[in-house]
């Protein structure tokens, strides 16, 4: 099964389920606007069924998301006639068809690296596709140093229940940020006991 099929299956309960930790994600999306402002035109990769999108739309002139599956890009429309303003909601992946609707300032990625299949790669066109002094916002469920979330998460992939997963530590992600080009101004884990870790980079 291909991650998008995955994602597409399972779209209508991902939109039901509750946020685990409400603290956690509202910490998150309050540092996130300090960086969003008039100015700011942006993109959120892998935006699920858009709800971060419609919280953080509001404090930028242009908000795109996008995501693979487009169960969850219809469900996120679908929670549109209610907002204003409006973020506009594609299917698309980290690829050039993510950037077409450019050009953005502002990249945004939530709970989706350690999803991809080559990391390095989306850092890379991340990192091409924004401008000098550009923003990268993401957040990344670092669960390398959980060595008991390995057999469990092997053990769903061979049930269709589990899409590519990345076993990847806090190091490791802030590494590999920086290794793609970009000046890291900002860390955080919210919360810290996954951890799930917050960066703000900025391309130099």
């Amino acid at each position: 099964m291909t991650d998008n099929a995955f994602w597409d299956r399972i779209a209508p309960k991902y939109a039901k389920q509750p946020i685990s930790n409400v603290d956690a994600y509202e910490t998150t999306l309050a540092r996130v606007k300090t960086y969003l402002g008039s100015e700011t035109t942006a993109l959120e990769l892998g935006c699920g069924t858009g709800s971060t999108a419609l919280r953080l739309c509001d404090g930028t002139t242009r908000y795109v998301a996008t995501d693979i599956s487009q169960g969850m890009i219809d469900i996120a429309r679908g929670k549109t006639a209610a907002a204003e303003p409006t973020p506009e909601f594609h299917r698309a992946g980290v690829d050039a068809a993510a950037f077409a609707k450019g050009p953005f300032n502002t990249v945004l990625a939530f709970n989706l690296l350690h999803l991809l299949p080559d990391i390095d790669a989306a850092l890379g066109m991340i990192h091409a596709k924004l401008p000098k002094d550009g923003v990268f916002i993401s957040k990344t469920p670092a669960i390398g140093g959980k060595w008991y979330y390995r057999p469990l998460v092997k053990t769903l992939q061979l049930l269709g229940k589990a899409p590519h997963v990345n076993f990847l530590t806090v190091d490791e992600l802030d590494t590999k940020v920086a290794a793609s080009g970009f000046q890291i101004v900002e860390t955080g884990l919210y919360p810290p006991s996954t951890p799930s870790r917050f960066i703000v980079a900025r391309k130099v």
